[in-house]
């Protein structure tokens, strides 16, 4: 009986033998197709990634080139736009030459028109200039303009009013009007003046003259017949070596020009621009020129 328990153990150890082969082969071969199934996700992922990189690549570049047309269209519309803006400046600059150029001699407008600008600035000498023989009324900026504000004082605004009748009258409705503005030669170094937008002179001759044509404006001058320029310090009529020189040189001019308007419908109000802007000029009666100035 023993024996027989001895043989049976020994054919059911070599049973357990043989059947352990198969399995650990199994097991193996299991392993590598793991291993292979995992090579291959991570190969498809790469490809995917791969892919998907390149068609990023492939829009960027299309885009680019998209873009690239586009932007060759734009500079091309703003070069056209320069274009423009500097011939419409030639021409104010030709038209201000021409306004400054005629002779000292008799008047540039009617006897009319002429006679009633004359007794308008003698009705206003301390704020108003006209010079008869070349057709232009220079609006003096130390009392046009509060100090440090370059919006229209109220008693400023009471003679724009009276000169955009005269303006809106028979006699100069059918003239083109040029409002240029002009300071003196120190430079703009208040910061309040410079945080409000006015940079330098340019900037600051530019929004002067703007506010003086917004005033016309509101008073139903037709906008059509307006033109607007700074020639910042650039068209001095006095020395800018002494106050008194300083103040004649800080004004705005309005040009009456002896051309008709092409385009002459009914006077409109315009919807004036809301300015905050700082006036740079120290006030009426000059300044201390021993003295570091901060009036712009």
């Amino acid at each position: 009986m023993a024996r027989m328990r001895q043989v049976i153990s020994l054919f059911a150890a070599a049973a357990l033998l043989v059947g352990c082969v198969p399995q650990e082969k199994y097991n193996a071969l299991k392993l590598d197709r793991d291993s292979l199934a995992e090579q291959l996700s991570k190969a498809q992922s790469d490809a995917n990634g791969a892919r998907a990189e390149a068609d990023s690549y492939k829009s960027q570049l299309n885009q680019f080139m998209t873009g690239l047309n586009t932007k060759d269209g734009i500079v091309g519309n703003m070069n056209q736009q320069l274009a423009a803006l500097q011939a419409q400046y030639d021409e104010l600059n030709r038209k201000y030459a021409e306004a400054m150029n005629r002779g000292t001699g008799g008047s540039a407008l009617p006897p009319q028109l002429t006679s009633e600008l004359s007794t308008f600035a003698q009705q206003n000498p301390d704020l108003v200039d006209f010079d008869a023989a070349k057709g232009i009324v220079k609006f003096k900026s130390d009392v046009t303009f509060a100090v440090g504000d370059a919006t229209v004082t109220p008693k400023a605004k009471e003679v724009i009013d009276r000169f955009a009748t005269i303006l809106n009258s028979q006699a100069a409705n059918g003239y083109e009007l040029m409002v240029a503005g002009h300071t003196d030669n120190q430079r703009v170094s208040n910061p309040r003046t410079i945080s409000a937008g006015h940079k330098d002179n340019w900037y600051l001759s530019s929004h002067r003259a703007i506010g003086v044509a917004e005033e016309l404006m509101n008073q139903r001058v037709n906008q059509q017949r307006i033109a607007v320029v700074g020639y910042a310090d650039q068209r001095p009529i006095a020395s800018n070596g002494n106050a008194q020189g300083q103040e004649k040189n800080r004004r705005v001019e309005v040009l009456i020009l002896p051309t008709q308007v092409r385009s002459t419908g009914a006077p409109t109000a315009s919807t004036p621009m809301k300015s905050n802007k700082m006036n740079k000029d120290s006030s009426a009666g000059g300044s201390d020129m021993t003295k570091p100035i901060y009036n712009k």
